[in-house]
């Protein structure tokens, strides 16, 4: 397995720390909105990274959070009237809607910031002890100058952010870089703490799930969207660094931004699609196959055409695995473990290669055309046949797209051999009229 790493900017041959177990954590959303397409890219690329490490033989420990204690989440409560608490079930229970309608799998873990604010508030005031942090009028911060190698993983040097920083003449922080730990606040859901009765920042919530969730183990991924890399995913590596003396992960791994019809996806452009509405629309497994048609870590451009592309390309594998299964069904071939090693090895290479999808829907597109060709066969090698939809399924598999296996029943066969023997005899009256029914059915 190879894995591009965005704290060396190069794909490196990727080592777990455990043999056989893999721990992941990938930032999750903040729940405050229904979940934009935006957020499906994550959802859908860190499923398959999980999916692919899994055909490789690793054990995967998959966690990713909920921020349920944000601004945003307090201004919608007020605009709805209701808690913040109402606020963020209810997206909690659309985004795990959506994340089903992906395909993707639930993680072993989804942690909230409100039920780990014990942990925060002790870890922060580590920092504190430690000097990493201080407070000032109930507010926390973290000294950004007390650690070293900040800006590693966005590839930027301390004094060229300073350069770019603006510090407010009424700030209390002591570098404009600081960043806030904890906030003293007079509205929304609050706790006490040695400071004031407050809420965490932002950057803080990771580290200490992280720590919690995997027994304060360095991990081996840390993965989120490209936007996340400054300054959340550096804050959480300097806090980390200051507490754990490591960057929490050895691999980072990034998915890169979605755009719509080539413009970036904004608020201002009136572009935002809810991935509901998208779902509702084409489908998540026509949305999952669009989204892996490009390489993660480049944009992606959704449009019409790509989406008309994306559908017909996963029409035209099923279309050839649901021939697959009615011959096999016909001939009361089942589909056993049997694959073609050598088209799946293919494709596998393809997905340990950095995720490369658009290599691996090539072996996709390969397969069918192999399968489209056993099937055409005057005499039908019936075992090739299932060995080829049996490969198609282990690939669909790991891209995490659903197949429909076919099974007849008696009267389905009944009724095949008659619309052939309508055929052979020429009566096509009877034929067209058997075919329907064949057709009514999902068979044809």
């Amino acid at each position: 397995m190879k894995l591009f790493n965005s704290m060396t900017n190069t794909i490196e041959d990727f080592h777990p720390i455990h043999e056989h177990r893999v721990n992941m954590y990938v930032c999750g959303p903040t729940v405050y909105n229904y979940p934009h397409i935006g957020n499906a890219r994550p959802i859908i690329v860190f499923d398959t990274l999980q999916r692919t490490l899994e055909a490789c033989g690793y054990e995967v420990k998959m966690v990713s959070n909920y921020t349920d204690v944000d601004d945003k989440i307090i201004k919608a409560a007020k605009e709805a009237g209701v808690s913040e608490k109402e606020i963020t079930e209810k997206f909690i229970r659309a985004y795990n809607a959506d994340r089903s309608a992906l395909g993707a799998k639930f993680p072993s873990a989804a942690p909230k910031v409100t039920e780990t604010m014990d942990s925060i508030i002790s870890f922060i005031q580590l920092l504190v002890d430690k000097g990493n942090a201080y407070a000032i009028d109930g507010d926390v911060y973290f000294r950004v100058n007390s650690v070293a190698h900040y800006g590693n993983l966005s590839n930027q040097q301390v004094e060229d952010l300073m350069v770019g920083a603006r510090i407010d003449e009424n700030s209390k922080k002591e570098n404009p870089l600081d960043f806030t730990l904890w906030k003293k606040t007079e509205e929304g859901i609050r706790w006490e703490s040695p400071w004031s009765i407050g809420r965490p920042g932002w950057h803080t919530e990771c580290v200490v799930m992280i720590h919690d969730q995997f027994d304060g183990e360095h991990i081996d991924i840390h993965g989120g969207g490209m936007d996340l890399k400054f300054p959340h995913h550096e804050n959480e590596i300097a806090q980390s660094r200051a507490a754990y003396e490591h960057p929490i992960a050895n691999y980072w791994v990034h998915n890169g931004m979605v755009n719509i019809d080539g413009e970036k996806m904004s608020k201002s452009l009136g572009n935002v699609i809810w991935v509901k509405d998208m779902i509702a629309k084409i489908g998540g497994d026509v949305l999952r196959w669009l989204m892996l048609s490009a390489h993660y870590r480049g944009p992606l451009n959704i449009n019409e055409e790509a989406i008309d592309t994306a559908r017909k390309e996963l029409e035209k594998v099923r279309l050839s695995m649901k021939q697959g299964y009615v011959k096999c069904s016909l001939a009361d071939q089942d589909i056993s473990e049997e694959y073609e090693e050598a088209l799946f090895s293919s494709f596998l290479d393809a997905m340990c290669d950095d995720l490369n999808t658009p290599n691996a829907f090539a072996s996709v597109f390969e397969t069918t055309k192999v399968l489209n060709t056993a099937l055409r066969q005057r005499e039908v090698d019936i075992r090739a046949v299932a060995r080829l939809v049996k490969t198609l399924e282990k690939m669909m598999e790991v891209l995490g797209i659903p197949v429909y296996p076919l099974a007849l029943t008696q009267e389905d066969k009944e009724l095949y051999a008659k619309w052939n023997e309508a055929k052979k005899a020429k009566d096509f009256a009877a034929a067209d009229e058997l075919r329907v029914q064949l057709m009514e059915k999902g068979i044809l």
